[in-house]
């Protein structure tokens, strides 16, 4: 059993973080603590709640720079680009609590005579948050500022591959007042996880990785009938329509691909596009990857930095390399990019034409810089492609007819579906997802749904 958590940074390969993992004792304290401290803060007026939070939200964006590092020497992302994550995930977390009041109120239902009717919405407990590296704040705020202010505690236990993140929001969130327990971090391994998910104090889980990582949530929960939200895999499509603005979506689908170095559940993983345009978006395509500066994510000029892991990018490389050999086109020569180097965590960005279903590249997740295009003659045969996946996380459709749009939207098989934008989440709507990509929602006045309890009142007057 891992006794500590070491995090190699990608930039340079280089020791950044080294933590004991929390024992039995620490994990029965922290769960005590939790629970302690759930039974009074659930009692606090929303108000309160709202300001404390608040608080915690303003502390955590003046930590900007301090955490943009962070997240940039610990996953790779350019240095660029992480400071964004922090305003993504104030905007986020500012929208629930703009909406907490709306979605924690008693539902009415129609008035009876003689009665009182209504549905309550109470804290479930302690709530468990266990949180990916490839965004390491828009994913944990996504449960943990709605789980707050409905009045649950929250544990996060973040990525090995990111555990500053947790160790900053936790000191945010204690130097703006949040009372002791309501809100903790664990440094846990594999076992210690586990028993965490299956403590008696824990009544929902929050957890965003991979398929495997979900089923082991669902195994180790198994018989305990407590709520949880797995948001897992994806490999989302994109279907570029004969009247789309061109240009628009080149520029959209090659960022929607290649942000973060393809690390993004909802990133574009396969292109579709109508026969009549198949040539020029290629080519524009193309001539704007070519345009990415891929290097070391701390200088500013580079756009692309390197995947998370080796191990990662090798796995990404196996892919690419097995389209290759089924007859796919690479039309990135690598040479544009000296910094890509075999056994490092520098990977070239890659654009594929002659692809085919058959491949893993279209039919399964690959986590990295590297999308499929495909030629189309209709809307039905897009939607037929679209569809052929385990997957269902996001789709767009780029088209400027909107009614062409919903029509396409609901034969596609998505939990959310863009018209003329990619790779996006908007808090105010649900973030969910179907087959593979896993069950429960976050976000909107549906999240709040997840993290709360109904309780119906039936009162009688005499």
């Amino acid at each position: 059993m891992k006794q500590e958590l070491i995090t190699i940074s990608p930039i340079d390969g280089r020791e950044l973080v080294r933590r004991p993992f929390a024992s039995e004792a620490e994990l029965s304290a922290l769960l005590a603590r939790a629970q302690t401290a759930q039974r009074e803060w659930r009692s606090l007026a929303l108000t309160q709640r709202k300001t404390l939070v608040g608080a915690a939200i303003d502390r955590f964006v003046a930590m900007k720079e301090e955490v943009a590092q962070a997240i940039t020497r610990q996953m790779g992302r350019p240095l660029r680009y992480t400071p964004g994550e922090v305003d993504g995930f104030a905007a986020r977390a500012r929208h629930m609590m703009e909406i907490a009041d709306q979605a924690l109120a008693p539902v009415q239902v129609a008035p009876q005579a003689g009665f009182t009717r209504y549905i309550k919405r109470e804290p479930i407990g302690v709530v468990l948050t266990i949180a990916p590296w490839n965004y390491p704040l828009l994913t944990a705020v996504n449960s943990i500022v709605p789980a707050l202010l409905a009045g649950n505690t929250v544990i996060l236990k973040h990525s090995e591959q990111t555990p500053l993140c947790a160790e900053l929001m936790h000191r945010a969130f204690t130097e703006a007042g949040l009372p002791q327990g309501v809100f903790q971090f664990v440094h846990a391994n594999h076992e210690m996880t586990q028993r965490l998910i299956a403590a008696p104090e824990v009544g929902y889980v929050s957890f965003t990785g991979s398929v495997n990582g979900g089923r082991m949530v669902e195994a180790t929960a198994a018989g305990r009938f407590i709520g949880m939200g797995l948001e897992l895999g994806g490999n989302d499509p994109a279907y570029v329509r004969a009247d789309a603005k061109l240009d628009h979506a080149v520029e959209t689908l090659v960022d929607g691909a290649f942000f973060n170095s393809g690390q993004s559940c909802c990133g574009i993983q396969r292109i579709y596009v109508a026969q009549s345009l198949y040539g020029d978006f290629v080519e524009q395509a193309a001539a704007l990857t070519r345009q990415y500066v891929l290097g070391d994510p701390m200088q500013s000029e580079t756009t692309l930095g390197p995947l998370v892991r080796t191990s990662a990018a090798d796995s990404v490389r196996k892919i690419l390399g097995e389209a290759l050999a089924r007859g796919a086109r690479n039309l990135i020569d690598a040479n544009f990019f000296p910094a890509a180097r075999e056994g490092t965590a520098y990977m070239a960005p890659a654009l594929l034409v002659d692809v085919d279903h058959g491949m893993t590249l279209m039919n399964d997740e690959c986590f990295g810089p590297v999308v499929g295009i495909m030629p189309v003659k209709d809307d039905d045969e897009a939607i037929r492609w679209m569809n052929d996946s385990p997957y269902g996380l996001s789709a767009a459709v780029f088209t400027q007819d909107q009614q062409a749009a919903v029509r396409i939207g609901d034969r596609v098989a998505t939990g959310t579906f863009f018209m003329n934008r990619c790779d996006y989440l908007d808090p105010a709507l649900a973030w969910t997802g179907v087959k593979n990509t896993g069950r429960g929602a976050s976000l909107s006045v549906i999240g709040y749904e997840h993290l709360t309890q109904p309780k119906s009142f039936h009162l009688r007057a005499l």
